[in-house]
């Protein structure tokens, strides 16, 4: 579909207080998510912000989207609110960078670049629902996608601005106290595995009963990598369905070599 360009946005339906929470809150997700990416990459997250109260499936608030599911260790809709990063001070000229943007945002500025987008992720990695929606546009480090079909038409965004904005009260001891438990989970005891050539970390991720385990680089070893097509029988399939033009819903359409090429 082509990128549809969102609506402009403006609060200044509550009171002074409502209006002056809601540039907080937007303020802080340009901040946390994005202060040091390129301005067009944080006028990008305040669009998804601004996205995703104009859509029914999110609250209908700035502070609501943002801290949707802050109370939760998992499940927050953005990390910093739940990830202790709020404990940190930000720093001056970067916070007075996102309050601009986030400001000009609420007063009708759109950034067209990613249009109805309602999700990002930075392009070091790769949740599972990047799959599920149509990917957009790539600014900086982030990659921005919308839903498919009618719920990622401009239409779709039809829900009114409820205004009554308030920052929630977090409990910054549970913060620390998550921050503590994290900072204390990487200082793992140097032990070697049966296996293991290099000694685990934190950031390893693998079943407990994995006898694989880090690369040593010190040790001569070749990595080989099979053809994607001789893959397996379910790849061979996708990849047939995609040029018959008949991809299945929630699979991956490869293109050829020579179709990527041809794309900008």
């Amino acid at each position: 579909m082509p990128i549809e360009s969102a609506r402009s946005f403006k609060t200044g339906l509550g009171s002074p207080a409502s209006d002056s929470a809601a540039l907080t809150c937007l303020t802080q997700a340009v901040y946390y998510e994005a202060a040091f990416e390129p301005a067009q990459g944080r006028r990008a997250v305040a669009q998804v912000v601004l996205n995703r109260v104009r859509h029914p499936s999110y609250p209908s608030s700035v502070c609501g989207v943002v801290y949707e599911g802050h109370m939760r260790r998992t499940g927050c809709q953005f990390s910093f609110t739940c990830d202790g990063s709020l404990l940190r001070s930000p720093a001056p000229a970067a916070w007075r960078e996102a309050k601009a943007i986030a400001k000009a945002a609420l007063s009708g500025m759109v950034e067209p670049s990613v249009g109805t987008a309602t999700h990002y992720h930075a392009d070091y990695v790769l949740p599972k629902w990047a799959f599920t929606l149509g990917k957009m546009a790539k600014i900086g480090q982030h990659i921005f996608y919308r839903f498919n079909g009618r719920a990622g038409r401009a239409s779709a965004f039809s829900e009114s601005y409820a205004g009554n904005e308030y920052v929630p009260s977090l409990n910054f001891a549970a913060l620390q106290a998550r921050a503590d438990q994290e900072s204390a989970g990487e200082l793992i005891e140097a032990v070697y595995s049966p296996g293991l050539t290099v000694a685990p970390h934190i950031t390893d991720r693998h079943a407990e009963n994995d006898v694989g385990g880090r690369l040593d680089t010190t040790r001569p070893w070749r990595l080989s990598i099979p053809d994607p097509v001789q893959a397996s029988s379910r790849l061979r399939e996708t990849i047939e369905q995609a040029h018959d033009g008949h991809a299945m819903p929630g699979r991956i359409a490869i293109a050829e070599p020579k179709d990527l090429a041809a794309k900008p």
